[in-house]
């Protein structure tokens, strides 16, 4: 009998929440909103195999305090090894993959987990962060005033993904000019659950990690001031990066570096041109607290995941071990007992505790910091030297099951000049 205070689902048996098919044309907004009334955990039912995993579904958690409280219980009753964090596949992938993939930080647990991730640290202590504001700051007055020279074009392309590239190439210490190939490998790799892709994607990735750990066996040999140097070297503690567990950072922070930082920025972008009022009081006030409801908007990681290795409850549903759950960031972000009036865009929103970077715990994601301050240095930007900027065309989506990506989106940078 249903509780006559919850309403009875009406989301289809076996609707997949991490099918690439729906993310290429929307993000499941009322399916997450009605769970999180109905059944904030929900088992979802799939045919073994067809999200690269031999199980038979996964449970999906919708609700803030419900991804929260996962997040925080990572290591004592859920892992990411098993399974890895990332919650789709392409069908039939091979478990040799699956193996390679766990070396990623972000796919380890417990002290291993811990050792890397201090010493990937290093790389993102606020000390560091605000020594390359200046640099930055400079990149993303350039980056804009180009475009604007251009006239119009991909904003990807000219805008979005170009301030992520340059940071990751300041960052590391790599030459500028490297920045296009880790852009051309970074777009195929996110492809890598496309049948039509998959094998560049795998060639990129291969790729970009002979060339990062290339880089990491000279700066062994001959050590630079810079951060790979200072990775690859052992310091007080004894932590250090061999060249292959380097070449797997420098992958995460290809991908994850330039694609979030990209898609926060072209969906943030979007969000102003859907609200004109919210981007003449952007430009007029630059309120702090725009930068964050930007992050939360985007959701740019909208899903990852976990496996149980104990038996618990969670949001009244019994998870077992061995189960997985997909933790919905981007329908988090939405939910209505944390935020008021969610699906409406506001810059000025205060206490804006998104879960963009992950809930709490152990995998809170190292470069929050260098990623707010790209938006911060990158929307200013734009504010500043293309207040005019506006779409002239459809967006194409990204074919993803967890990452909500923009490809395309044709704009005009400065119409008001080309119409002088």
């Amino acid at each position: 009998m249903t509780n006559a205070t919850t309403p009875e689902l009406t989301i289809p048996a076996g609707f997949d929440f991490t099918s690439p098919e729906l993310f290429s044309k929307r993000l499941p907004h009322p399916e997450w909103t009605e769970l999180r009334k109905a059944e904030p955990i929900h088992w979802v039912e799939i045919e073994p195999g067809s999200d690269g995993f031999k199980d038979n579904g996964y449970w999906l958690a919708s609700k803030y305090d419900d991804i929260k409280e996962i997040s925080r219980l990572t290591n004592d009753y859920f892992i990411t090894n098993q399974h890895t964090a990332i919650p789709r596949y392409a069908p039939g992938t091979e478990d040799d993959v699956l193996e390679m993939i766990k070396l990623l930080i972000i796919n380890q647990d417990g002290e291993d987990h811990k050792v890397r991730r201090r010493t990937i640290s290093k790389g993102f202590t606020p000390r560091n962060i605000r020594s390359m504001r200046e640099a930055l700051e400079a990149r993303a007055k350039d980056i804009v005033e180009r475009a604007a020279a251009k006239g119009s074009g991909d904003f990807i392309v000219e805008v979005a993904s170009e301030l992520p590239l340059q940071t990751i190439a300041e960052l590391l210490g790599i030459p500028q000019e490297d920045r296009f190939k880790v852009f051309e490998w970074s777009n195929n790799m996110a492809g890598y659950d496309d049948p039509e892709v998959a094998e560049a994607s795998q060639t990129a990735a291969a790729q970009i990690l002979e060339y990062a750990m290339e880089m990491a066996a000279k700066r062994e040999a001959q050590p630079e001031d810079d951060l790979v140097s200072k990775l690859v070297h052992a310091d007080v503690e004894g932590g250090k990066l061999t060249p292959d567990e380097f070449g797997w950072f420098f992958i995460l922070l290809a991908f994850a570096g330039n694609e979030t930082t990209r898609n926060a920025t072209t969906h943030g972008m979007i969000a102003f041109l859907d609200n004109p009022e919210q981007w003449e009081l952007f430009k007029s006030e630059r309120p702090e607290t725009a930068y964050d409801e930007i992050l939360r908007w985007a959701s740019p990681v909208t899903q990852f995941q976990r496996t149980a290795v104990k038996e618990i409850e969670i949001g009244g549903k019994t998870i077992k071990p061995g189960e997985r759950v997909v933790m919905a960031y981007g329908s988090a972000n939405f939910d209505e007992d944390v935020f008021e009036d969610p699906f409406n865009f506001d810059i000025t929103r205060e206490n804006n505790a998104h879960v963009t970077f992950g809930g709490n715990g152990p995998h809170y994601c190292p470069g929050a910091n260098l990623a707010k301050l790209q938006i911060e240095l990158i929307f200013n930007a734009i504010a500043n030297h293309l207040p005019d900027i506006a779409s002239l065309g459809d967006r194409k989506r990204l074919r993803s099951g967890w990452l909500n990506g923009i490809t395309e989106w044709p704009v005009s940078f400065c119409p008001a000049a080309k119409a002088n």
